[in-house]
């Protein structure tokens, strides 16, 4: 676990920098800041995101569906491949603030066709947007929603209230909301 946060951290420096190269318009990524988790066990800031050259900038699907494991943080969304799937508070209802280096650390959840809602996903609060590029992003309850380039896993949530790009970022209910804390009661693994 030390290694891989070594990675990433050193992973981090470079996204960061050139982040902050590239930003402009939102007056600065919170990349310096460090957040006490909800545990309040755990610190975490932008460092903990990947270096966006070796990350992919984006996801397809060819039989994409969203899909609710229980979890660390309770009933949350995740793909058909069971990786969690995350909002990001910058975002507008049903439109998509996350591209160039921020696409590359949470790659957009992309589609090619329909998705479909597994067992306890809400089928009417389900649908795709179209992003900048042309692509078909999926979004819940009006949330766009992407993954972390850092989950390596099934079942990882390391992206969970990380802040970076200008906000924050958290896993997604089956109500579509976002999730803050962990769930009080067990929460099994994937």
């Amino acid at each position: 676990m030390t290694r891989i946060r070594t990675a990433t951290a050193l992973a981090a420096a470079l996204l960061v920098a050139g982040a902050a190269a590239g930003c402009s318009d939102d007056g600065g990524t919170g990349a310096g800041g460090t957040e006490t988790r909800n545990a309040g066990t755990e610190t975490r800031n932008a460092a903990d995101a990947p270096d966006a050259d070796v990350v992919p900038a984006a996801t397809s699907s060819s039989a994409p569906a969203v899909d609710v494991k229980d979890g660390t943080y309770g009933k949350t969304l995740v793909d058909e491949k069971g990786r969690t799937l995350y909002l990001f508070e910058k975002d507008s209802k049903d439109k998509s603030k996350c591209d160039g280096d921020c696409a590359k650390a949470w790659p957009p959840f992309t589609v090619k066709s329909t998705p479909n809602a597994g067992n306890g996903v809400k089928k009417d609060l389900l649908k795709t947007i179209k992003r900048d590029d042309g692509s078909e992003q999926v979004a819940y309850n009006g949330h766009p929603l992407y993954r972390f380039a850092n989950d390596q896993k099934p079942g990882d949530t390391n992206g969970q209230d990380l802040e970076a790009f200008g906000a924050k970022w958290y896993v997604v209910n089956p109500n579509g909301d976002k999730v803050t804390s962990k769930a009080k009661t067990g929460g099994g693994g994937y």
